[in-house]
């Protein structure tokens, strides 16, 4: 226990030392707040979807939570590079050990991301309707972190290097994202995007936070906290199985 204590702390030492780092991942959700929120706010309202800031805010807040987490798993790829897993992997711990607690440093990380981005979405038009709901809301931006952390570190597990880093973001995350409901509603959509989107893990994510701060659910909160659940054990088996086969 006490080697996953301190690899998590580490990894939030790490995010809290680089205050460049914290200001540079706010940029792209506080854009896509102020930009997409009052640009296509009008339109959302004349089409009867009410307000586009109290449906956009989960979706971003999502988003943010998603890149901070796969990046998180994707530092193990630096860490390679610059010998630290080596030094962590050949000392006397389980290598089980070691990926939970690098996963629950990066969850913790980008937990804290998307909190920020749900504070400074209170100063640009969003509002919450009773602070209350806050707690419940952060257990799901964790449980959200928790699932890409792990897929991030499975990923990293079979990458030697960056070079398949663009390729990650272009076929992974944006699609995720992208196909996730965080821009636009799911109802009434093609049936192959209807499809993708509900494959697509991030969906119940981010249909659990705007159900939770905003009163709108798709799938409903049940169903969404199961799914989260067993793709967060899912994804940190296929995380633990990989980081333990790692060659260094």
């Amino acid at each position: 226990m006490s080697t996953i204590y301190i690899l998590w702390l580490r990894q939030i030492k790490r995010y809290l030392r680089s205050r460049a780092r914290i200001i540079g991942s706010l940029g792209q959700p506080i854009l896509f707040l102020i930009a997409l929120g009052f640009g296509f706010g009008p339109i959302f309202k004349q089409a009867g979807g009410g307000n586009y800031m109290q449906f956009l805010t989960p979706g971003i807040i999502g988003m943010s939570i998603l890149f901070t987490a796969i990046f998180s798993g994707i530092e193990l790829i630096w860490d390679r590079q610059f010998g630290f897993l080596k030094e962590t992997l050949v000392a006397p711990v389980s290598r089980t050990q070691i990926m939970i607690g690098r996963t629950l440093g990066g969850a913790t990380v980008a937990t804290l991301q998307g909190l920020i981005v749900l504070i400074l979405s209170l100063f640009i038009g969003f509002h919450l309707e009773h602070f209350g709901i806050l707690l419940l809301a952060i257990v799901i931006m964790f449980m959200i972190a928790l699932m890409f952390t792990a897929l991030g570190t499975a990923i990293a597990s079979l990458l030697e290097d960056m070079q398949g880093f663009q390729l990650i973001m272009n076929f992974l995350v944006m699609p995720l994202f992208l196909l996730s409901g965080s821009l636009f509603p799911l109802q009434g959509l093609p049936k192959a995007i209807n499809f993708v989107s509900k494959i697509d893990p991030l969906s119940y994510g981010i249909d659990a936070l705007r159900g939770i701060l905003a009163g709108n659910f798709h799938f409903g909160l049940g169903l969404d906290f199961l799914i989260l659940f067993l793709l967060i054990i899912f994804f940190i088996a296929i995380g633990t199985f990989l980081f333990r086969r790692i060659q260094v």
